[in-house]
């Protein structure tokens, strides 16, 4: 029918041209007239279009006069995005960051194949098979793009390594390389465990119960489970992280939608994590499977939640791939707690803007400072399960303990310094030229964390780099302000560079105020 009519009206184009030409659909369904719209453009259109982004387009198109979360991505946005999710990418193994154009080792993966090929940490990679990377801007994600490939492959490296002279050579044998989704793991004070998770991925459940086994070992009989800034994942996992949890039978979210039928997802009872005090961290950036996992163990009063209202993405999207690898994720349904609170906030269907903002607005009426600011309607008052304690639902989890926002221990200096990556580029500078002689210094994390102080130095080199970028404190007392979180910050930066990841949480949250108010009332 679409093609019969295609012909019909190309027979017609001339004797109508500079006429408005009319098209009578009659009673062609809205596929069939959207299929005949991309065929005229793409054949009688005065220039030339690119069909493929012509179609991704009108997807886009639908898609934004729906909710905020259904989406098209291409097939490579596609791969990108799945990566953290399946858990495992294909490629060298190294954490790395950028100075100056420069591709810099902050850590070869343990286990991986480049510490295995003998790459490590401070190495400088210049050439990828015989390709200069260095010093040519060349954008991260085409070297991302160059170092990765398939499981087996060979990659040709060459490494510039302090105190060495000339280029070291490497070939390197690609490999699969995990993804953790586990940000941090240790004790923070004796009998209390703390486990920060990043986002909910394909092994955050295997990650998770590994921590705790360790912690367990280690005397924890409290946990302090961080989910501040995780923007979810994949809700299975989300349901397996609270099953530990909670007791047989024990609800931990219904999903319902338009076609879609309530669907309950309850525990089995074979959970490890049913006993102990435990205490969940959320804020304003933590979503989707976070506020799952926050929402059943608020609501079965499991644990108790503190921090700031979070943020509230409560619809479930279903995967719908296309040949060529690119996706729709397609909202088919809505996330509820136990007790029946919808996760979503309030959104208007292709008002993607106002839903954008909704976290700027929190900020200037108040919310994330002032626990009065935030009003419920008796309507969104809901009531526990077991002890009928009163929660509230409206959108995003609200915590049993509220934490303001510190907004003057960030200061307007300090933001500054941030967002010109000042403080992450100074750190790894000073991280690379002192390595050795700290890692001689400080046998241990432990050491480091108990003994050494950020010298002047460092911070005196990172103000007047600052200046040279035209930013400075507006007096001395913004400057005196600054300096004990920045300090503490950059030491939390150096042990990233030398230890890991989790030293890195181990040394920022002893100025994090949602983890130090969980602290206190485990402590308590």
């Amino acid at each position: 029918m679409a093609k019969r009519f295609l012909l019909l009206l190309l027979t017609v184009l001339p004797a109508v041209a500079g006429a408005q030409l009319r098209i009578n659909f009659g009673k062609d369904s809205p596929s069939r007239k959207l299929t005949v719209a991309e065929m005229a453009i793409s054949n009688l259109y005065v220039d030339s279009v690119d069909e493929n982004k012509l179609v991704e387009d009108a997807i886009r198109g639908m898609l934004e006069k729906l909710d905020p979360h259904s989406t098209y991505t291409t097939p490579k946005e596609t791969v990108s995005m799945n990566e953290s999710i399946k858990g495992e990418f294909e490629g060298i193994g190294v954490q790395f960051n950028m100075i100056e154009d420069t591709l810099i080792v902050i850590l070869p993966v343990m286990g991986g194949p480049s510490e295995k090929a003998g790459i490590l940490a401070g190495d400088r990679i210049v050439t990828v098979n015989d390709t200069s990377i260095a010093g040519v801007k060349m954008d991260k994600s085409d070297i991302m793009r160059r170092l990765r490939g398939k499981k087996g492959s060979k990659v040709n490296i060459g490494v510039v390594r302090r105190g060495v002279k000339g280029i070291l050579p490497f070939t390197i044998r690609r490999d699969k390389i995990p993804v953790n989704t586990l940000d941090a793991a240790y004790m923070i004070r004796p009998e209390i465990g703390y486990v920060r998770l990043g986002s909910f991925g394909v092994n955050s459940h295997k990650e998770v119960m590994s921590a705790l086994d360790s912690l367990r070992r280690l005397g924890m009989k409290k946990l302090i489970f961080d989910l501040q800034d995780n923007g979810g994942g994949i809700m299975q996992a989300a349901v397996a992280i609270a099953e530990e949890f909670l007791s047989k039978g024990d609800m931990i979210v219904y999903t319902r939608g338009r076609t879609v039928p309530k669907h309950d997802y309850k525990a089995n009872g074979s959970g490890t994590m049913q006993e102990g005090e435990v205490v969940v961290l959320i804020n304003e950036t933590s979503a989707s499977a976070s506020e799952i996992v926050a929402g059943a163990l608020q609501d079965q009063d499991r644990a108790l939640v503190v921090g700031r209202r979070s943020f509230g993405k409560g619809l479930v999207q279903r995967p719908i791939e296309f040949d060529d690898g690119s996706m729709i994720r397609l909202t088919i349904a809505h996330y509820y707690t136990p007790t029946g609170r919808c996760i979503q906030k309030p959104y208007k269907k292709g008002d993607l803007k106002e839903y954008e903002m909704d976290l700027e607005n929190r900020l200037k009426h108040g919310e994330f400072t002032n626990r009065d600011s935030i009003h419920f309607a008796d309507s969104l008052k809901f009531q526990t399960l077991r002890k009928q304690r009163t929660v509230y639902g409206g959108g995003g989890i609200m915590p049993d303990v509220f934490v303001p926002l510190d907004t003057l221990k960030y200061t307007r200096f300090h933001r500054k310094l941030a967002a010109k990556g000042l403080v992450i580029s100074q750190a790894l500078k000073y991280t690379d030229k002192h390595r050795k002689e700290l890692r001689k210094k400080y046998a241990s994390f432990q050491q480091f964390k108990a003994g050494y102080e950020v010298p002047a130095q460092l911070t005196d080199e990172l103000t007047a780099e600052a200046a040279k970028q035209d930013i400075r404190p507006e007096s001395e007392e913004e400057l005196e302000r600054t300096l004990p979180y920045l300090r503490l910050q950059v030491k939390a930066l150096l042990a990233r560079d030398i230890w890991g990841i989790s030293e890195y949480f181990e040394v920022i949250n002893e100025m994090n105020d949602i983890v130090r108010e969980a602290v206190r009332i485990l402590g308590d």
